[in-house]
């Protein structure tokens, strides 16, 4: 199994990546939320998932080891296969996604394309205890100001680039960036620059 790879980008859609490790280009399919932080001819690094059919051979990339996790977790409850996992992956953050199945928050759930009502309420079911398994350490990652700030700029309409050069210069001027509130680094991002 692929479990992760690092490499530069080569091509970026909204749903796949092609990234070239020693030589050979990989496909690599990953939710148009993380295709958007992605620029051509810089290096990354993705937890990956190899899914193996009778026709196909398809890799899936994650940003984390959390999310990789939660997308298996997701296909094994009956009905959910890898583009509904996914698809849930795009739309929620993985710590969102966990919180919904522990609190049985099926009507957030049913937002996740493909999965509806019946299978919202199964996923429930079938996952509500596996789901205590993941460490709150696993789930901190997830909620980055890099990922927050990235998400909320995609969805106010920037492009990967502008997106990308704004979360560059909240690196570059602030000293502990991590610490800052994301309400605080997503005014600044918005201003183009950092506003002390």
């Amino acid at each position: 199994m692929i479990a992760s790879l690092t490499g530069t980008i080569k091509s970026v859609r909204s749903g796949n990546v092609v990234i070239e490790v020693g030589g050979v280009g990989l496909l690599v399919n990953v939710s148009p939320r993380i295709a958007a932080t992605f620029t051509v001819g810089t290096t990354t690094s993705l937890q990956t998932v190899l899914v193996v059919r009778e026709d196909a051979l398809t890799l899936y990339g994650f940003e984390s080891h959390a999310a990789r996790e939660i997308f298996e977790l997701l296909q094994t409850v009956t009905g959910i296969g890898p583009k509904v996992a996914q698809s849930a992956l795009n739309i929620y953050e993985t710590v969102e996604i966990v919180s919904a199945i522990k609190n049985g928050q099926t009507e957030i759930l049913e937002r996740i394309p493909g999965l509806g009502k019946k299978g919202a309420q199964r996923l429930v079911l079938e996952l509500r205890e596996k789901v205590d398994n993941f460490e709150a350490g696993e789930m901190s990652t997830l909620g980055s100001w890099r990922d927050q700030i990235t998400s909320a700029l995609i969805g106010l309409g920037f492009t990967a680039r502008e997106t990308q050069d704004r979360i560059d210069q909240l690196s570059a001027q602030y000293k502990d960036v991590a610490a800052e509130p994301i309400g605080d680094l997503l005014r600044a991002a918005l201003a183009g620059g950092v506003q002390r």
